[in-house]
């Protein structure tokens, strides 16, 4: 049986990696699973810090991992809107998918920093329930933490 492939998103806050996990997973006719839905349904006001958001996306991973390959395993692709834009997030989603030998797709997108900040104020704007977390401070230390992959780390990327 093959297994479905794995795809996933490398860019900084605001690039547009939501926005094309949406239209990659509507093209494919893949399982689209989003971070931020799943962290605000379960952790709902809970995530106001960068240290926040790392707390609870440690505790949403575990179990979420399991459900992801056996959506994989059942050979349906998946897409996940979560962010691999440091080296340990990216270690998450290498054991997603060479656990159960599945194909992956690390999707790369480059946008300038005001390109991304112009998207986050009018996010703000068009979502006022991520206006605690969608700051240009908020932006700034993300940014300071963000590692684009490199060839040695061995994923199939695709850079837009």
């Amino acid at each position: 049986m093959t297994t479905g492939t794995l795809t996933f998103f490398c860019g900084k806050m605001g690039a547009g990696k939501t926005t094309l996990s949406r239209s990659i997973a509507r093209e494919r006719k893949a399982v689209l699973i989003s971070e931020d839905e799943w962290l605000a349904a379960l952790y709902p006001d809970c995530i106001r810090t960068l240290d926040d958001y790392r707390r609870y996306s440690a505790l949403l991973k575990p179990p979420l991992k399991r459900v992801i390959q056996s959506i994989l395993a059942a050979g349906t692709d998946v897409v996940l809107d979560f962010p691999a834009n440091t080296v340990a997030q990216r270690h998450w989603f290498r054991s997603i998918f060479l656990e159960i030998a599945a194909p992956h797709t690390l999707v790369v997108i480059e946008q300038p920093d005001s390109v991304c900040l112009e998207r986050i104020a009018r996010r703000r704007s068009e979502q006022p329930e991520r206006a605690a977390t969608d700051t240009v401070a908020m932006f700034e230390a993300v940014t300071r933490l963000f590692v684009a992959p490199t060839p040695d780390e061995g994923f199939d990327c695709v850079w837009q």
